[in-house]
């Protein structure tokens, strides 16, 4: 059962409560969570009143993770490309946002996970990708007015492309966001199924209810308990849209009976556990050093007891549990005939390539670890930033 923190305003909890209901009659409990260990640590790694951490050690994922990393052909080349296309058309970035740009490396984490589609393709999900990330920066200190204001426009823009094209005139009251959404949405468009087209709008829609979810909270100074959290994560990952975008790369669109598989579904959630919850691992030291309180980490400190390295420990090891129960789905896949069985594996293999291409590139990009990732991914050791 999920419940809502008491310091949340009640305000914030109607609103919380319905969407948590809406999610619940989407999605079943996660296996994972349910078979994890004890939120609460042992006495070893209990909180205590000594001198506060300097540091942490990484739980190693890389080497629990059973799939190889592959990488695209044209993948440096597109990733220039993608890249460029998305700070040469946000003027207001500052060199400051347009050097974190070209450190993030958003279009070399396309390259590892659609390793297999043509490069027209990932450019377009190149772009979308490099543009999910500017949505991140841009509403992570959006108060939720602004939150709404920036999904309209957004939406709007997919579900109305008709009204603009690249080659014709921008309207000048549209949001910038919007403009790009047109943009990367009018290429990818001609070549998605009906299908396709309509999980990836449905799921960033779903996106956004999340991301206007956490501006309330962010708003509030509400820190929610690890089921509410959690619910909320696998939207505001952005990670579902991305799945959909699996079908785009690999040219076919699977039936929706397929799609709504139970086991199709437990291999989505656990991919996107998979993603979400290492991410936290690897973006806690910046967000923590903001004052970011969307995290793991921050709850299962917060309100389990755990000290820092115990926090980091037990996401380490639901992580590895994520990758156990992946696999076990993956044996107890359905058959619906060689044509739709040779698609459902070529999606599958999608979302191991998420799995392992999110992992290594987590310490190539510089947006956690700067320019030290590769040191860090040999050493797993992080300095603690100042707050």
């Amino acid at each position: 059962m999920i419940q809502i923190i008491s310091s949340c305003s009640s305000f914030l909890k109607g609103r919380l409560f319905g969407w948590l209901s809406r999610f619940s009659r989407r999605h079943e409990p996660s296996s994972t969570m349910s078979s994890s260990p004890s939120l609460e640590p042992t006495a070893c790694g209990t909180a205590s009143s000594e001198v506060a951490p300097t540091s942490f050690i990484l739980p190693d994922l890389v080497s629990h993770c059973p799939f190889t990393p592959v990488y695209h052909p044209n993948g440096d080349a597109v990733a220039q490309q993608s890249v460029d296309w998305l700070v040469s058309s946000c003027p207001e970035l500052s060199v400051k946002q347009r050097k974190a740009l070209y450190g993030l490396k958003a279009g070399e984490l396309t390259a590892y996970c659609y390793p297999t589609t043509s490069p027209e393709r990932l450019r377009v999900i190149s772009d979308f990708l490099n543009y999910l990330f500017h949505l991140d920066n841009i509403s992570d200190g959006m108060m939720t007015r602004d939150t709404e204001v920036l999904s309209d426009s957004v939406m709007n823009a997919l579900w109305f492309c008709e009204i603009y094209r690249p080659s014709k005139q921008q309207p000048s009251d549209e949001l910038n966001a919007g403009k790009l959404a047109r943009d990367f949405w009018a290429r990818c468009i001609p070549d998605a199924g009906p299908g396709t087209q309509a999980r990836f709008k449905e799921t960033l829609g779903m996106f956004f209810e999340a991301v206007n979810i956490q501006a309330h909270m962010r708003d509030t100074g509400c820190i929610p308990d690890i089921d509410s959290y959690i619910a909320i994560r696998r939207d505001t990952s952005g990670c579902k849209p991305c799945w959909a975008l699996i079908e785009y790369a690999c040219d076919f669109e699977l039936p929706k009976y397929v799609v709504d598989d139970p086991v199709i579904e437990a291999l989505g959630q656990s991919t996107n556990d998979l993603v979400t919850w290492s991410n936290d691992i690897f973006s806690y030291n910046v967000e923590q050093s903001r004052g970011d309180t969307h995290n793991m980490i921050t709850i299962l400190m917060k309100y389990h007891g755990h000290t820092l390295q115990s926090a980091f420990d037990y996401v380490g090891e639901l992580c590895r549990l994520t990758i156990d129960a992946f696999q076990r789905d993956r044996a107890t896949l359905p058959s619906w005939g060689p044509e739709i069985d040779e698609k459902v594996e070529r999606y599958v293999q999608g979302l191991e390539a998420w799995i392992a291409g999110s992992l290594h590139w987590s310490f190539q990009t510089e947006r956690y670890f700067g320019k030290s990732a590769a040191d860090v991914k040999k050493t797993r050791f992080v300095s603690l930033l100042p707050c």
